[in-house]
């Protein structure tokens, strides 16, 4: 028997047992799809009559101005054509080589292949081409109404993402290429990862972004020293233990999102801004939320407040013996911190001196990327959602911020993980992106109903707690960060809002960077500066062109900001005290519940 019969053999023994190994991961895929739990269609997508609406607008166009969709039609055309006829050209001479204009670049299509391969660029250029005359013809649509063709841009983007031909293995050469190298063994541990991730999420395709295994809260994440000294039924509060002799008198209480975990602010020791806050002489407070289960249907934003935001401040004074606190929302927490301090007022309540609010929205009069997901169809099914569960699971919020950014956070992932048959990175960001939280029902209602849809807090109008409250209400000294490529809360909304407070003693900081890289910025590296500018008198863009440019963190102009509003020093505090007695060591229990275990 020759070398070569002894390979093909060995070769069509692997082939063989890869055969096998399909037939039994098609059956775990079959009984993991079933365990799905169906969410509302129009969590899926828009309402039928978004389309509607293009088609009326698109009519209109043709009627009143048939020459310029005659022209877009025919600019089609031709590209289409005279692609196809280079492409036969370049068949016809016999070289097996794609035309000398390869097409635009695209980090999608980085192997070598799309370009000089006929086959593939062929493909390429036209997926390209009809991604352009689509495009083309949403933003033609002058007679639509300017928020239903946001809409519609966002869904028609989605679309056109979801058909490139890198999502399909026919027409993928990385994917291809891998198969053919490993006698099919990609494809094999690719549909071992697919059945995994949709065994892990109830029959749910989320797209594993991280090694989960390389992590363990409290072990290699989340490490910073402190104790729980208060728990109740929606929080853990976490003092954590000083590492100077003297600290500042006054204490901070920072409230982390409810969306996601709060170590995000310590993944690891050189970028935790937790350690830092604490090794600049302050004692810290930190608010751990509960990953509510089913039975917090009926827990709102006003529970939130009362039991969190409140009970916080009273605990952090009692135990510093002290009158006021510095506190510090990020996020949707620092949208509710808002509404708590003009609660505060409204009750004649001063506990808080200074207030700093990350990435954090308080006007949503232009909705941004999220216009998509605030109109009615999409509430509507929230609610419904919300109804059948008593909560928002999480994995919908993971995946509405994923499909702002698809290709990276969805495709991309998908690609690797499914075609190409690769592990996940082990990637701490990653892994506390995926480490989500579900949402109460009635929380959730109140946020996206009176603030999100109805701007109520903005416009002066929100009843809350047996007040009506605004923007205006917060009146303490206040520092804003936002960041500049943020797309979850844009930077000229949250300056708007800003803008809004009525506040004597406000500053606005733009960093670089986005919703999570442009907070999570330590001092030192440098690679993220920052804007400061002392004029909040005209627009955003206005603000920014007379703004200034500091190279690196804006951790060491807020620590200066917030020093001159923390008295004096004093000695170091050991967390709790003897009505607080440490109930268990940080990160605590409440921050290792996982959210997809919850919802069954």
């Amino acid at each position: 028997m020759t070398t070569n019969e002894v390979d093909a053999g060995e070769k069509q023994t692997r082939l063989e047992a890869n055969l096998a190994r399909v037939e039994e991961l098609s059956q775990r895929l079959i009984a993991a799809l079933t365990k799905r739990h169906p969410t509302p269609v129009a969590l899926n997508g828009p309402d039928a009559s978004l389309y509607t609406k293009a088609a009326q607008s698109y009519w209109q166009e043709w009627v009143n101005n048939p020459a310029k969709l005659i022209e877009q039609q025919v600019s089609y055309w031709g590209k289409t054509v005279t692609h196809f006829v280079e492409a036969q050209q370049a068949l016809a001479q016999g070289k097996l080589q794609a035309p000398a204009n390869p097409g635009p670049t695209d980090k999608r299509f980085r192997n070598p292949a799309w370009d000089t391969h006929p086959w593939f660029n062929y493909v390429k250029q036209q997926y390209l081409i009809n991604a352009e005359s689509i495009h083309t013809a949403i933003e033609g649509l002058d007679e639509m109404d300017a928020k239903e063709k946001r809409r519609l841009r966002y869904f028609s983007q989605q679309i056109v993402d979801m058909l490139a031909p890198t999502n399909f293995l026919a027409t993928n050469p990385d994917a291809l290429m891998k198969a053919v190298e490993t006698e099919g063994e990609s494809l094999v541990r690719g549909l071992e990862n697919l059945v995994s991730d949709l065994e892990a999420n109830n029959g749910e395709l989320i797209v594993r972004l991280v090694d989960e295994s390389a992590f363990e809260i409290g072990e290699n994440i989340a490490t910073a020293k402190g104790e729980v000294v208060y728990r109740n039924r929606m929080m853990e509060i976490i003092q954590y233990s000083p590492t100077t002799e003297q600290v500042q008198e006054v204490p901070i209480v920072l409230f982390p999102p409810w969306i996601n975990k709060f170590y995000i602010l310590d993944l690891k020791p050189q970028n935790s801004l937790i350690r830092w806050v604490v090794d600049q002489g302050y004692t810290l407070f930190v608010v751990s939320w509960i990953n509510p289960h089913p039975t917090y249907r009926d827990v709102g934003l006003e529970h939130y407040v009362e039991e969190g935001f409140l009970k916080t401040i009273d605990i952090a004074k009692e135990i510093c013996g002290v009158e006021k606190v510095n506190a510090v929302g990020y996020c949707i927490a620092g949208t509710t911190l808002a509404v708590t301090l003009a609660l505060m007022k409204k009750r004649g309540d001063a506990s808080v001196r200074s207030a700093t609010f990350f990435t954090a929205l308080t006007d949503f009069s232009d909705q941004g990327e999220f216009t998509p997901f605030l109109q009615d169809d999409f509430a509507d099914a929230i609610e419904q959602e919300i109804e059948q569960e008593g909560v928002l699971p999480s994995f919908i919020m993971a995946r509405t911020f994923s499909f702002l950014r698809s290709n990276d956070l969805i495709y991309g992932p998908a690609i690797r993980s499914y075609m190409m048959g690769e592990t996940p990175p082990a990637f701490d960001l990653l892994y506390w992106n995926g480490d989500g939280a579900n949402l109460p029902g009635r929380m959730f209602r109140q946020y996206l109903r009176g603030l999100c849809q109805r701007n109520e807090f903005a416009e002066g109008r929100f009843e809350f707690m047996g007040e009506t409250l605004s923007v205006k209400d917060v009146d303490v000294p206040l520092m804003s960060i936002a960041t500049e490529s943020d797309h979850i809360a844009r930077a000229a909304d949250v300056y708007r809002g800003v803008q809004m407070m009525g506040a004597k003693q406000k500053q606005f900081v733009l960093g670089q960077s986005g919703h999570i890289a442009g907070i999570v910025n330590p001092p030192g590296k440098d690679k993220y500066g920052h804007y400061v500018n002392a004029d909040l008198g005209t627009d955003f863009e206005g603000w920014k062109a007379g703004a200034e440019h500091h190279a690196g963190s804006w951790w060491p102009h807020w620590e200066a900001w917030l020093r001159r509003r923390s008295g004096k020093k004093v000695p170091a505090r050991a967390p709790g005290d003897s009505s607080y007695e440490p109930l268990a060591p940080a990160p605590g229990t409440y921050v290792r519940v996982k959210a997809a275990k919850q919802i069954q």
